[in-house]
Protein backbone atom coordinates (compact mmCIF):
# COMPACT_ATOMS: atom_id res chain seq x y z
CA UNK A 1 0.00 0.00 0.00
CA UNK A 2 1.35 3.51 -1.06
CA UNK A 3 0.52 5.55 1.58
CA UNK A 4 1.89 8.63 -0.29
CA UNK A 5 -1.55 8.66 -2.61
CA UNK A 6 -3.75 9.27 0.72
CA UNK A 7 -5.27 12.21 1.08
CA UNK A 8 -5.43 11.83 4.84
CA UNK A 9 -6.83 15.16 5.28
CA UNK A 10 -10.28 13.77 3.64
CA UNK A 11 -13.16 12.78 6.19
CA UNK A 12 -14.94 9.46 5.35
CA UNK A 13 -17.64 11.95 4.92
CA UNK A 14 -16.18 13.24 2.02
CA UNK A 15 -14.85 9.71 0.71
CA UNK A 16 -18.64 7.65 0.27
CA UNK A 17 -19.50 11.60 -0.91
CA UNK A 18 -16.90 11.59 -3.98
CA UNK A 19 -17.22 8.16 -4.60
CA UNK A 20 -20.63 7.77 -4.78
CA UNK A 21 -21.64 10.75 -6.52
CA UNK A 22 -18.95 9.76 -8.90
CA UNK A 23 -20.73 7.11 -10.22
CA UNK A 24 -24.17 9.46 -10.31
CA UNK A 25 -22.11 12.19 -12.71
CA UNK A 26 -21.01 8.81 -15.12
CA UNK A 27 -24.75 7.01 -14.90
CA UNK A 28 -26.12 11.12 -16.00
CA UNK A 29 -23.40 10.98 -18.41
CA UNK A 30 -24.58 7.97 -19.92
CA UNK A 31 -27.92 9.01 -20.27
CA UNK A 32 -27.57 12.37 -21.45
CA UNK A 33 -25.43 10.36 -24.81
CA UNK A 34 -28.74 8.92 -25.79
CA UNK A 35 -28.41 5.69 -23.98
CA UNK A 36 -31.99 5.08 -23.32
CA UNK A 37 -32.30 1.84 -24.05
CA UNK A 38 -29.81 -0.08 -21.98
CA UNK A 39 -30.90 -3.24 -20.23
CA UNK A 40 -32.36 -3.14 -16.74
CA UNK A 41 -28.82 -3.73 -14.57
CA UNK A 42 -26.93 -0.86 -17.01
CA UNK A 43 -30.10 1.68 -17.55
CA UNK A 44 -29.43 5.21 -15.75
CA UNK A 45 -31.24 7.32 -13.17
CA UNK A 46 -33.64 9.66 -15.02
CA UNK A 47 -32.61 13.11 -13.15
CA UNK A 48 -36.72 14.28 -14.34
CA UNK A 49 -38.27 10.99 -12.65
CA UNK A 50 -39.84 11.60 -9.24
CA UNK A 51 -38.55 10.22 -6.00
CA UNK A 52 -41.59 8.00 -5.75
CA UNK A 53 -41.39 4.83 -8.13
CA UNK A 54 -45.04 4.75 -7.95
CA UNK A 55 -48.39 6.81 -6.00
CA UNK A 56 -48.76 6.08 -2.68
CA UNK A 57 -52.24 5.21 -3.73
CA UNK A 58 -54.08 5.28 -7.15
CA UNK A 59 -54.30 8.71 -8.53
CA UNK A 60 -57.25 10.73 -9.57
CA UNK A 61 -55.38 13.58 -11.02
CA UNK A 62 -52.10 13.24 -13.56
CA UNK A 63 -52.07 17.05 -13.51
CA UNK A 64 -53.27 20.62 -11.75
CA UNK A 65 -53.96 23.48 -13.42
CA UNK A 66 -53.66 26.00 -9.93
CA UNK A 67 -55.45 29.45 -10.91
CA UNK A 68 -54.50 31.27 -8.36
CA UNK A 69 -55.94 35.11 -7.99
CA UNK A 70 -53.55 37.06 -6.29
CA UNK A 71 -54.48 39.97 -3.75
CA UNK A 72 -57.68 37.94 -2.13
CA UNK A 73 -60.50 37.57 -3.87
CA UNK A 74 -63.96 38.96 -1.82
CA UNK A 75 -65.89 36.00 -1.10
CA UNK A 76 -68.80 38.54 -0.04
CA UNK A 77 -69.07 39.73 -3.69
CA UNK A 78 -68.65 36.77 -5.31
CA UNK A 79 -69.89 33.27 -3.50
CA UNK A 80 -70.59 33.80 0.04
CA UNK A 81 -73.87 35.43 -0.26
CA UNK A 82 -74.98 37.04 3.29
CA UNK A 83 -78.19 39.46 2.87
CA UNK A 84 -77.57 40.05 6.46
CA UNK A 85 -75.23 42.94 5.46
CA UNK A 86 -77.38 44.15 3.06
CA UNK A 87 -80.03 44.37 6.20
CA UNK A 88 -77.94 46.09 8.12
CA UNK A 89 -75.40 47.90 6.01
CA UNK A 90 -73.74 50.83 7.60
CA UNK A 91 -74.23 49.40 11.25
CA UNK A 92 -71.05 49.19 13.57
CA UNK A 93 -69.66 45.30 13.56
CA UNK A 94 -70.35 43.85 16.46
CA UNK A 95 -67.81 43.12 19.37
CA UNK A 96 -69.17 39.93 19.72
CA UNK A 97 -68.81 38.98 16.22
CA UNK A 98 -65.24 39.85 16.04
CA UNK A 99 -64.09 38.66 19.32
CA UNK A 100 -61.27 41.04 19.55
CA UNK A 101 -59.28 39.83 16.88
CA UNK A 102 -56.29 40.94 14.84
CA UNK A 103 -56.66 43.15 12.30
CA UNK A 104 -54.61 44.57 9.79
CA UNK A 105 -52.44 47.75 10.33
CA UNK A 106 -54.64 49.92 7.51
CA UNK A 107 -58.31 49.26 9.48
CA UNK A 108 -56.92 48.38 13.16
CA UNK A 109 -57.06 52.06 14.13
CA UNK A 110 -60.34 53.05 12.42
CA UNK A 111 -62.86 54.64 15.08
CA UNK A 112 -65.82 51.99 13.48
CA UNK A 113 -66.03 49.20 11.22
CA UNK A 114 -69.56 49.94 9.42
CA UNK A 115 -70.66 46.69 7.77
CA UNK A 116 -70.77 46.60 4.32
CA UNK A 117 -73.55 45.11 1.96
CA UNK A 118 -72.56 43.84 -1.72
CA UNK A 119 -73.71 45.97 -4.30
CA UNK A 120 -73.65 42.64 -6.67
CA UNK A 121 -77.26 40.71 -6.91
CA UNK A 122 -77.05 37.37 -5.54
CA UNK A 123 -79.33 34.36 -6.95
CA UNK A 124 -78.85 30.38 -7.02
CA UNK A 125 -77.78 28.28 -9.94
CA UNK A 126 -77.78 25.12 -11.18
CA UNK A 127 -78.75 21.48 -9.61
CA UNK A 128 -77.28 22.29 -6.89
CA UNK A 129 -78.24 25.41 -6.27
CA UNK A 130 -75.38 27.29 -5.15
CA UNK A 131 -75.06 31.14 -4.86
CA UNK A 132 -73.22 33.13 -7.05
CA UNK A 133 -72.69 37.02 -7.40
CA UNK A 134 -73.73 38.86 -11.21
CA UNK A 135 -70.03 39.24 -11.22
CA UNK A 136 -69.58 35.53 -12.90
CA UNK A 137 -72.54 35.17 -14.81
CA UNK A 138 -70.38 32.45 -16.95
CA UNK A 139 -69.12 30.64 -13.44
CA UNK A 140 -72.57 30.44 -12.52
CA UNK A 141 -73.68 28.38 -15.34
CA UNK A 142 -70.59 25.73 -14.21
CA UNK A 143 -71.65 25.22 -10.52
CA UNK A 144 -72.82 21.86 -11.28
CA UNK A 145 -69.31 21.11 -12.15
CA UNK A 146 -67.69 22.89 -9.17
CA UNK A 147 -67.03 21.86 -5.56
CA UNK A 148 -67.14 24.93 -3.11
CA UNK A 149 -64.84 25.12 -0.45
CA UNK A 150 -66.67 28.08 1.46
CA UNK A 151 -64.70 27.63 4.83
CA UNK A 152 -61.17 28.21 3.89
CA UNK A 153 -58.96 30.34 6.50
CA UNK A 154 -55.39 30.89 6.86
CA UNK A 155 -52.88 32.28 10.06
CA UNK A 156 -51.84 34.84 8.04
CA UNK A 157 -52.97 38.68 7.32
CA UNK A 158 -50.72 40.15 5.23
CA UNK A 159 -49.90 38.98 1.69
CA UNK A 160 -46.56 38.03 1.07
CA UNK A 161 -46.80 35.98 4.17
CA UNK A 162 -50.25 35.04 3.38
CA UNK A 163 -49.19 34.11 -0.59
CA UNK A 164 -46.07 32.29 0.37
CA UNK A 165 -48.09 29.65 2.62
CA UNK A 166 -50.29 28.74 0.16
CA UNK A 167 -47.39 28.55 -2.48
CA UNK A 168 -44.79 26.60 0.12
CA UNK A 169 -46.85 25.78 3.22
CA UNK A 170 -45.50 28.31 5.35
CA UNK A 171 -45.41 32.32 5.73
CA UNK A 172 -41.34 32.21 5.70
CA UNK A 173 -39.75 32.32 2.49
CA UNK A 174 -37.49 29.58 1.39
CA UNK A 175 -39.20 26.10 1.09
CA UNK A 176 -40.10 24.37 -1.79
CA UNK A 177 -42.94 25.42 -3.80
CA UNK A 178 -45.98 22.94 -4.16
CA UNK A 179 -45.18 21.94 -8.00
CA UNK A 180 -41.87 21.55 -6.98
CA UNK A 181 -42.69 19.34 -4.28
CA UNK A 182 -44.93 17.33 -6.70
CA UNK A 183 -42.02 16.90 -9.66
CA UNK A 184 -39.47 15.89 -6.99
CA UNK A 185 -42.60 13.20 -5.70
CA UNK A 186 -43.84 12.56 -9.31
CA UNK A 187 -41.34 13.47 -11.88
CA UNK A 188 -41.91 14.66 -15.55
CA UNK A 189 -44.44 13.21 -17.63
CA UNK A 190 -43.15 14.75 -20.80
CA UNK A 191 -39.14 14.76 -21.18
CA UNK A 192 -39.48 17.77 -23.44
CA UNK A 193 -41.65 19.83 -21.07
CA UNK A 194 -40.71 21.02 -17.59
CA UNK A 195 -43.23 19.41 -15.17
CA UNK A 196 -43.62 22.71 -13.11
CA UNK A 197 -44.72 25.65 -15.38
CA UNK A 198 -45.68 29.49 -14.21
CA UNK A 199 -47.94 31.95 -16.19
CA UNK A 200 -48.95 35.84 -14.94
CA UNK A 201 -51.20 37.66 -16.23
CA UNK A 202 -50.01 40.48 -18.09
CA UNK A 203 -50.80 44.05 -17.51
CA UNK A 204 -52.47 43.18 -13.78
CA UNK A 205 -49.22 43.20 -11.82
CA UNK A 206 -50.78 45.19 -8.87
CA UNK A 207 -48.44 44.04 -6.43
CA UNK A 208 -45.01 41.90 -6.80
CA UNK A 209 -45.32 38.23 -7.33
CA UNK A 210 -41.44 36.95 -6.51
CA UNK A 211 -39.87 34.01 -8.58
CA UNK A 212 -39.38 32.06 -5.15
CA UNK A 213 -43.01 31.10 -5.21
CA UNK A 214 -42.44 28.41 -7.66
CA UNK A 215 -38.72 28.05 -6.41
CA UNK A 216 -37.59 24.60 -5.26
CA UNK A 217 -36.45 26.10 -1.73
CA UNK A 218 -33.98 23.30 -0.78
CA UNK A 219 -34.82 20.38 -3.24
CA UNK A 220 -32.73 20.04 -6.68
CA UNK A 221 -32.88 22.53 -8.92
CA UNK A 222 -34.49 21.30 -11.49
CA UNK A 223 -37.78 20.89 -9.60
CA UNK A 224 -38.07 24.50 -9.64
CA UNK A 225 -41.16 26.11 -11.79
CA UNK A 226 -40.03 27.49 -15.18
CA UNK A 227 -41.91 31.23 -16.07
CA UNK A 228 -43.65 31.47 -19.48
CA UNK A 229 -43.84 34.79 -20.72
CA UNK A 230 -45.79 36.45 -23.73
CA UNK A 231 -43.63 37.83 -26.28
CA UNK A 232 -40.66 36.64 -28.67
CA UNK A 233 -39.03 34.83 -25.87
CA UNK A 234 -41.45 32.65 -23.65
CA UNK A 235 -38.77 31.38 -21.78
CA UNK A 236 -35.62 33.46 -21.37
CA UNK A 237 -32.46 32.82 -22.63
CA UNK A 238 -33.57 29.39 -24.58
CA UNK A 239 -32.35 30.35 -27.69
CA UNK A 240 -29.15 29.63 -29.16
CA UNK A 241 -27.31 33.05 -29.41
CA UNK A 242 -26.61 34.61 -33.13
CA UNK A 243 -23.90 32.49 -34.89
CA UNK A 244 -24.62 29.08 -32.98
CA UNK A 245 -26.08 26.36 -34.28
CA UNK A 246 -28.53 23.51 -33.43
CA UNK A 247 -25.29 21.28 -34.28
CA UNK A 248 -22.91 23.07 -32.24
CA UNK A 249 -25.22 23.56 -29.66
CA UNK A 250 -25.52 19.93 -29.31
CA UNK A 251 -21.45 19.49 -29.64
CA UNK A 252 -21.44 22.40 -26.36
CA UNK A 253 -23.93 20.28 -24.30
CA UNK A 254 -21.99 17.33 -25.01
CA UNK A 255 -18.55 18.64 -23.91
CA UNK A 256 -19.85 20.16 -21.27
CA UNK A 257 -21.43 17.45 -19.71
CA UNK A 258 -17.59 15.23 -19.87
CA UNK A 259 -16.54 18.04 -17.84
CA UNK A 260 -19.38 18.78 -15.28
CA UNK A 261 -19.47 14.83 -14.70
CA UNK A 262 -15.33 15.05 -14.20
CA UNK A 263 -16.54 18.10 -11.42
CA UNK A 264 -19.09 16.27 -10.04
CA UNK A 265 -16.82 13.48 -9.31
CA UNK A 266 -14.15 15.64 -7.92
CA UNK A 267 -16.39 17.69 -5.93
CA UNK A 268 -19.52 15.97 -4.90
CA UNK A 269 -21.53 18.47 -5.59
CA UNK A 270 -25.39 16.82 -6.94
CA UNK A 271 -26.10 20.21 -8.47
CA UNK A 272 -23.86 19.76 -10.68
CA UNK A 273 -25.64 17.09 -12.65
CA UNK A 274 -28.78 18.53 -12.10
CA UNK A 275 -27.56 21.95 -13.99
CA UNK A 276 -26.81 19.51 -17.09
CA UNK A 277 -30.36 18.15 -16.91
CA UNK A 278 -31.42 21.62 -16.39
CA UNK A 279 -29.38 22.00 -19.81
CA UNK A 280 -30.63 19.22 -21.72
CA UNK A 281 -33.94 19.82 -20.86
CA UNK A 282 -33.26 23.33 -22.62
CA UNK A 283 -32.10 21.92 -25.48
CA UNK A 284 -35.17 20.06 -25.98
CA UNK A 285 -37.38 22.85 -25.68
CA UNK A 286 -36.27 24.74 -28.69
CA UNK A 287 -38.54 22.55 -30.03
CA UNK A 288 -41.30 22.06 -27.50
CA UNK A 289 -41.64 25.44 -26.28
CA UNK A 290 -42.12 27.53 -29.80
CA UNK A 291 -45.24 24.15 -30.85
CA UNK A 292 -47.12 24.76 -27.60
CA UNK A 293 -47.07 28.05 -27.34
CA UNK A 294 -48.50 29.00 -31.19
CA UNK A 295 -51.78 29.34 -30.49
CA UNK A 296 -52.61 29.59 -34.39
CA UNK A 297 -53.69 26.30 -35.21
CA UNK A 298 -56.63 26.42 -33.02
CA UNK A 299 -59.90 26.74 -34.35
CA UNK A 300 -61.87 29.80 -34.17
CA UNK A 301 -64.66 28.33 -31.99
CA UNK A 302 -62.11 27.49 -29.00
CA UNK A 303 -61.55 31.83 -29.58
CA UNK A 304 -65.13 32.30 -29.43
CA UNK A 305 -64.97 30.02 -26.41
CA UNK A 306 -62.46 31.27 -24.14
CA UNK A 307 -63.01 35.13 -25.77
CA UNK A 308 -61.42 37.83 -27.53
CA UNK A 309 -58.62 38.45 -25.11
CA UNK A 310 -57.72 35.20 -25.53
CA UNK A 311 -55.88 36.04 -28.80
CA UNK A 312 -53.88 38.55 -26.18
CA UNK A 313 -50.68 37.19 -25.38
CA UNK A 314 -50.18 36.83 -22.12
CA UNK A 315 -54.15 37.85 -20.52
CA UNK A 316 -55.46 35.98 -18.75
CA UNK A 317 -57.48 33.89 -21.34
CA UNK A 318 -54.56 33.72 -23.32
CA UNK A 319 -52.63 31.36 -20.61
CA UNK A 320 -55.82 29.48 -19.44
CA UNK A 321 -56.01 28.19 -23.16
CA UNK A 322 -52.33 27.66 -23.07
CA UNK A 323 -52.86 26.11 -19.42
CA UNK A 324 -54.77 23.47 -21.58
CA UNK A 325 -52.47 22.80 -24.47
CA UNK A 326 -50.19 22.30 -21.81
CA UNK A 327 -52.28 19.85 -19.98
CA UNK A 328 -52.61 18.06 -23.19
CA UNK A 329 -48.98 17.30 -22.99
CA UNK A 330 -48.56 16.40 -19.76
CA UNK A 331 -47.30 19.27 -17.85
CA UNK A 332 -47.47 18.30 -14.51
CA UNK A 333 -48.46 22.11 -12.73
CA UNK A 334 -49.53 24.24 -14.33
CA UNK A 335 -50.06 27.70 -12.13
CA UNK A 336 -51.50 30.64 -13.38
CA UNK A 337 -51.44 33.80 -11.58
CA UNK A 338 -53.41 36.56 -12.01
CA UNK A 339 -52.87 39.69 -9.70
CA UNK A 340 -54.89 42.68 -8.70
CA UNK A 341 -57.57 41.53 -6.26
CA UNK A 342 -56.39 43.95 -3.50
CA UNK A 343 -59.39 46.40 -3.05
CA UNK A 344 -58.97 48.40 0.14
CA UNK A 345 -61.05 51.02 -2.33
CA UNK A 346 -62.66 51.47 -4.66
CA UNK A 347 -63.83 47.46 -4.81
CA UNK A 348 -66.88 47.88 -6.72
CA UNK A 349 -65.39 49.11 -9.92
CA UNK A 350 -62.13 47.55 -9.47
CA UNK A 351 -63.14 43.91 -8.94
CA UNK A 352 -65.88 44.15 -11.86
CA UNK A 353 -62.70 44.56 -13.97
CA UNK A 354 -61.10 41.68 -12.41
CA UNK A 355 -64.06 39.68 -12.68
CA UNK A 356 -64.38 40.91 -16.83
CA UNK A 357 -60.68 39.16 -17.03
CA UNK A 358 -61.39 35.75 -15.44
CA UNK A 359 -65.32 34.70 -15.61
CA UNK A 360 -65.36 33.59 -19.24
CA UNK A 361 -61.49 32.04 -19.46
CA UNK A 362 -62.36 29.81 -16.49
CA UNK A 363 -65.82 29.09 -17.83
CA UNK A 364 -64.04 28.16 -20.89
CA UNK A 365 -60.87 26.11 -19.58
CA UNK A 366 -63.43 23.96 -17.48
CA UNK A 367 -65.73 23.71 -20.34
CA UNK A 368 -62.70 22.99 -22.90
CA UNK A 369 -61.24 20.13 -20.33
CA UNK A 370 -64.35 18.61 -20.42
CA UNK A 371 -65.13 18.50 -24.11
CA UNK A 372 -62.01 16.65 -24.40
CA UNK A 373 -62.34 14.61 -21.99
CA UNK A 374 -59.57 16.02 -19.36
CA UNK A 375 -61.29 17.02 -16.99
CA UNK A 376 -61.55 13.93 -15.42
CA UNK A 377 -57.80 13.40 -14.68
CA UNK A 378 -57.11 17.57 -14.07
CA UNK A 379 -57.58 19.16 -10.95
CA UNK A 380 -58.84 22.76 -11.23
CA UNK A 381 -58.26 24.83 -8.44
CA UNK A 382 -59.32 28.43 -8.31
CA UNK A 383 -58.95 30.85 -5.30
CA UNK A 384 -56.76 33.40 -3.28
CA UNK A 385 -54.60 33.76 -0.36
CA UNK A 386 -57.43 34.87 2.07
CA UNK A 387 -60.69 36.68 1.74
CA UNK A 388 -61.58 40.08 2.23
CA UNK A 389 -63.83 41.81 5.70
CA UNK A 390 -67.93 42.53 5.52
CA UNK A 391 -66.78 46.02 7.36
CA UNK A 392 -65.85 48.81 5.05
CA UNK A 393 -62.38 50.07 5.37
CA UNK A 394 -62.51 53.49 5.36
CA UNK A 395 -65.53 55.29 3.99
CA UNK A 396 -68.67 53.63 2.92
CA UNK A 397 -70.96 55.25 1.06
CA UNK A 398 -74.22 54.62 -1.37
CA UNK A 399 -72.38 53.43 -4.09
CA UNK A 400 -68.43 52.56 -3.02
CA UNK A 401 -66.98 50.70 0.04
CA UNK A 402 -63.21 48.70 0.03
CA UNK A 403 -62.51 45.59 2.37
CA UNK A 404 -59.58 44.58 4.11
CA UNK A 405 -57.89 41.32 4.54
CA UNK A 406 -59.59 38.66 6.25
CA UNK A 407 -57.73 35.69 6.82
CA UNK A 408 -60.72 34.02 9.08
CA UNK A 409 -62.72 32.41 6.28
CA UNK A 410 -63.11 32.57 2.25
CA UNK A 411 -63.83 30.86 -0.32
CA UNK A 412 -62.07 28.64 -3.26
CA UNK A 413 -63.39 26.33 -5.38
CA UNK A 414 -62.07 22.90 -6.93
CA UNK A 415 -62.92 20.72 -9.80
CA UNK A 416 -62.26 17.47 -11.63
CA UNK A 417 -60.13 14.55 -11.00
CA UNK A 418 -62.19 13.12 -7.96
CA UNK A 419 -63.83 16.55 -6.76
CA UNK A 420 -67.24 16.10 -5.60
CA UNK A 421 -68.96 18.26 -8.10
CA UNK A 422 -72.03 20.63 -7.79
CA UNK A 423 -71.32 21.18 -3.94
CA UNK A 424 -70.55 23.33 -1.44
CA UNK A 425 -68.41 22.33 1.93
CA UNK A 426 -68.28 24.40 5.03
CA UNK A 427 -70.16 27.65 5.80
CA UNK A 428 -69.68 30.91 7.46
CA UNK A 429 -71.54 32.94 10.01
CA UNK A 430 -74.42 35.41 9.11
CA UNK A 431 -72.21 38.38 8.81
CA UNK A 432 -70.06 36.43 6.80
CA UNK A 433 -66.45 36.86 9.49
CA UNK A 434 -66.10 33.46 10.98
CA UNK A 435 -66.49 30.07 9.68
CA UNK A 436 -69.33 28.25 11.50
CA UNK A 437 -68.99 24.71 9.62
CA UNK A 438 -66.45 22.48 8.42
CA UNK A 439 -62.99 24.70 8.95
CA UNK A 440 -60.43 23.88 5.87
CA UNK A 441 -56.71 24.95 6.60
CA UNK A 442 -54.37 26.20 3.99
CA UNK A 443 -52.24 22.97 5.02
CA UNK A 444 -56.10 20.79 4.58
CA UNK A 445 -56.48 22.02 1.11
CA UNK A 446 -52.78 20.85 0.35
CA UNK A 447 -52.68 17.80 1.79
CA UNK A 448 -56.46 17.05 -0.71
CA UNK A 449 -54.34 18.43 -3.96
CA UNK A 450 -51.34 15.48 -3.09
CA UNK A 451 -54.09 13.08 -1.99
CA UNK A 452 -55.67 13.94 -5.61
CA UNK A 453 -52.16 13.13 -7.45
CA UNK A 454 -52.12 9.55 -5.15
CA UNK A 455 -49.57 11.37 -2.82
CA UNK A 456 -49.45 10.64 1.31
CA UNK A 457 -48.77 14.12 2.18
CA UNK A 458 -46.77 12.99 5.63
CA UNK A 459 -44.74 10.36 3.32
CA UNK A 460 -43.67 13.20 0.60
CA UNK A 461 -40.41 14.44 3.04
CA UNK A 462 -36.62 16.02 2.14
CA UNK A 463 -34.39 15.87 4.91
CA UNK A 464 -32.94 19.25 5.20
CA UNK A 465 -30.66 20.53 8.00
CA UNK A 466 -31.09 17.90 10.09
CA UNK A 467 -34.76 17.29 9.91
CA UNK A 468 -37.57 16.18 7.65
CA UNK A 469 -39.81 18.82 5.50
CA UNK A 470 -42.79 18.06 3.87
CA UNK A 471 -44.89 20.95 1.85
CA UNK A 472 -47.68 20.77 5.21
CA UNK A 473 -45.06 21.05 8.11
CA UNK A 474 -46.54 19.00 10.70
CA UNK A 475 -50.07 19.36 9.54
CA UNK A 476 -52.86 18.77 7.12
CA UNK A 477 -55.79 16.41 6.82
CA UNK A 478 -57.19 15.14 3.29
CA UNK A 479 -61.03 16.96 2.95
CA UNK A 480 -62.59 13.33 2.34
CA UNK A 481 -66.17 15.18 2.93
CA UNK A 482 -65.46 16.88 -0.71
CA UNK A 483 -64.39 13.54 -3.00
CA UNK A 484 -66.68 11.64 -4.66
Amino acid sequence: MNCGQINFGMSRRDFFGRFGLGLGGVALFDLLRGDLFAGPQSAPINPFQGILKEPHFPAKAKRIIYLFMAGGPSQLDLFDYKPLLNQRNGEGLPDSVRMGQRLTGMTGYQATFPMAGSLFKFAQHGKCGAWVSDLLPNTAKMVDDLCFVKSAFTEAINHDPAITFFQTGSQLAGRPSMGAWLSYGLGSANENLPAFVVLISKDRIDQPLYARLWGNGFLPSIHQGVQFRSGKDPVLYLQNPEGISGASRRKLLDRLAELQTLQAQDLGDPEINDRVAQYEMAYRMQTSVPEVMDLSKEPDSVFELYGKEAKNPGSFAANCLLARRMAERNVRFIQLYHPGWDQHGNLPKAIKRQCEDVDQASYALITDLKQRGMLDDTLVVWGGEFGRTNYSQGKLTKDDYGRDHHPRCFTVWMTGAGIKPGFSYGATDEFGYNVSENPVHVHDLQATILHQLGIDHTRLTYRSQGRDYRLTDIAGNVVKAILS
